[in-house]
């Protein structure tokens, strides 16, 4: 169907009008996270009540727009009102099981090594 590829994940600051669709996702990647929306990047963009999210992500020859609602509960989207934020695949997933981005339990990526 597809593959998602992403280089990095970009968590947009503040809050975003979910009114926006592609095209004001993609200014807000350009103008506020200072990220070319056609690099393959996911975007990801909350509401003020963080029970919404808005994901963008470029696919050789068009953009991808996904959109998750909660019913019931938040995201534990950061405080950091004022900065985008660059965070790992598997932050991603814990912000989408509405978990914190911290995962104090979690393992630290290391740096491989070339054992001889």
């Amino acid at each position: 169907m597809f593959d998602i590829v992403a280089q990095q994940v970009w968590l947009a600051p503040g809050a975003t009008d979910m009114r926006k669709s592609i095209d004001g996702l993609a200014g807000i990647a350009q103008f506020v996270i200072k990220q070319d929306p056609l690099a393959r990047h996911l975007f990801v963009f909350c509401n003020k009540h963080h029970n919404r999210l808005k994901i963008l992500y470029w696919d050789q020859n068009g953009f991808w727009l996904f959109y998750k609602r909660l019913e019931k509960g938040r995201f534990k989207w950061p405080a950091n009102n004022s900065e985008s934020i660059c965070i790992t695949r598997p932050q991603l997933a814990w912000l989408l099981q509405g978990l914190t981005i911290e995962q104090k339990q979690a393992h630290r990526p290391l740096p491989a090594k070339i054992v001889a």
